[in-house]
């Protein structure tokens, strides 16, 4: 019998919780919905959601004194999923109100440049840089939902020895720009787009976290 791993879906006050919550439940991996740093910290991984703006998203966090919570989950290697959102806010700052983010990967948070349009909003094309866990078993260039108006630029290194994050698919908003859809770096995945919003690739997605990389780490694998 497949063990049922403990996943803590981050609650900082915003929307869109629930429908990630239900986008487990589908794929038969219930998450919980927590604000309760304990139950994040025992969690065998950690999701956070997103829906908003940059600052707002901090703040929650801070509010509820779940910034550092987050930091330790990532720190002792605890598979972790960042939502849209949820991605922008692990960089170092957003050009989003000048926001100060969480640090955890190195780079800048950039509007998207004028183009078709601002919001990037519905379904657009990923395209795999490489093999990953996350993407296994999704054809190349699969449309998944769109909702946001920045995106992360990550940067090569940063300080305190903290390693680059890779990008695992790019998505073309213009001719002229193109920006990370899916990062990465060691047990640490993210997506600009939301996979509860994307049909099945999109549980697929949230599946292929689970069995790929949640799964191998709570029996003591390596992961991914």
């Amino acid at each position: 019998m497949t063990p049922t791993p403990s996943i803590a879906i981050i609650d900082y006050g915003a929307g869109n919780l629930h429908s990630v919550a239900k986008a487990f439940d589908k794929i038969g991996y219930p998450g919980s919905v927590t604000a309760d740093p304990a139950v994040i910290a025992a969690a065998d991984a950690v999701v956070l959601p997103g829906v908003g703006a940059a600052r707002d998203t901090v703040d929650g966090l801070a509010a509820r004194g779940l910034t550092q919570t987050v930091h330790d989950a990532i720190d002792a290697g605890k598979p972790f999923f960042g939502v849209c959102i949820g991605l922008q806010v692990l960089f170092d700052r957003s050009e989003e109100e000048d926001a100060e983010c969480l640090g955890i990967l190195p780079g800048t948070v950039r509007r998207l440049p004028p183009g078709p349009k601002v919001p990037h909003m519905g379904w657009n094309q990923v395209r795999a840089t490489g093999p990953h866990p996350l993407l296994d078993g999704i054809p190349d260039g699969s449309n998944f939902y769109f909702v946001h108006s920045y995106y992360a630029d990550p940067a090569a290194s940063g300080a305190n020895g903290r390693g680059a994050a890779r990008v695992i698919a790019a998505t073309d908003y213009d001719v002229d720009c193109s920006f990370a859809s899916v990062l990465g770096r060691d047990r640490i995945v993210a997506t600009q787009f939301h996979p509860e919003k994307s049909g099945a690739n999109g549980l697929r997605i949230y599946r292929n976290f689970v069995e790929r990389m949640v799964l191998p780490h709570a029996r003591g694998g390596a992961g991914s």
